[in-house]
C-alpha cells in the first residue's frame, strides 16, 4: 500500500524539481552568466519572463496618439526602444523562460552573421515569422541554405547588378514621372514599389 502512494509522490516530486530547474534555476544562472559578461537587461520574472512588461509597454505606446514622423520604432517596438536606451546596444530579455540576446553593435552583428564555425545556430522561426519570411535564406539551414545561397549569389553578383543598372534606372525614372503627374495627391507607395520590384 505504501508503495502505491510512494511511486506517484516520487514522480510528482521529480516533475516539480525538473519544472523548477527549467523555469527558475536555468534562467537565473543564464542571467547571472550574461551579467558577469557585461550583458545586462530587465530581470527574469518566473515563468512569463518579460512578456507582461512587453504587453504593458505596447498597450501604452498604442494608446498615445501617433506622431507625424517616420521614426516609428518607439511605437512599434516600445520595449526594445526603452531597453536599448536603458541597457545599451546589447542586452538580454526573457521570452518566457527563454533568454533572447539583442545585439545591435555593428561589429558584433557582423560576427554573428558570418557564423563560420556554427557558433550561433539559427533559432527555429515562430509560426508568424515563417509565414512572413517563407522558406528563404533567413529561415533555412544546411544543404538547403547552401543551394539557395548559390542561386541568390549569382543573381546579386556585382557583374549581374551592373548589367541591370540601366533597366533599374529606367524603371525608377518611369515611376518618378508617374509621381510627378500626381503631385499634391496621395500616392499608394506600397503598390508603386510592388510594381517597381516586379519589373
Amino acid at each position: 500500500m505504501e508503495l502505491v502512494i510512494l511511486v506517484p509522490c516520487s514522480l510528482l516530486l521529480i516533475a516539480l524539481i525538473k519544472f523548477l530547474y527549467d523555469s527558475l534555476w536555468v534562467p537565473l544562472s543564464i542571467q547571472h552568466m550574461l551579467n558577469s559578461q557585461g550583458i545586462k537587461g530587465p530581470p527574469y520574472r518566473f515563468i512569463h519572463g518579460n512578456n507582461k512588461e512587453i504587453i504593458k509597454m505596447r498597450k501604452e505606446a498604442m494608446s498615445k496618439p501617433k506622431a507625424l514622423t517616420h521614426d516609428i520604432f518607439a511605437k512599434t517596438q516600445p520595449h526594445m526602444y526603452s531597453w536599448i536606451k536603458k541597457y545599451g546596444k546589447n542586452f538580454v530579455y526573457w521570452n518566457g523562460i527563454r533568454a533572447e540576446v539583442v545585439i545591435s553593435e555593428p561589429e558584433l552583428v557582423k560576427e554573428v552573421l558570418k557564423n563560420s564555425e556554427n557558433v550561433f545556430p539559427k533559432a527555429k522561426p515562430s509560426f508568424y515569422v515563417s509565414k512572413l519570411l517563407g522558406n528563404g535564406l533567413a529561415t533555412i539551414d544546411g544543404e538547403k541554405w547552401v543551394k539557395h545561397r548559390k542561386l541568390t549569389n549569382y543573381a546579386f553578383h556585382g557583374e549581374s547588378l551592373k548589367n541591370m543598372t540601366p533597366a533599374i534606372i529606367a524603371s525608377v525614372e518611369t515611376m518618378l514621372k508617374r509621381w510627378k503627374g500626381k503631385e499634391g495627391k496621395e500616392i499608394e507607395v506600397y503598390q508603386e514599389f510592388r510594381l517597381l520590384t516586379s519589373e
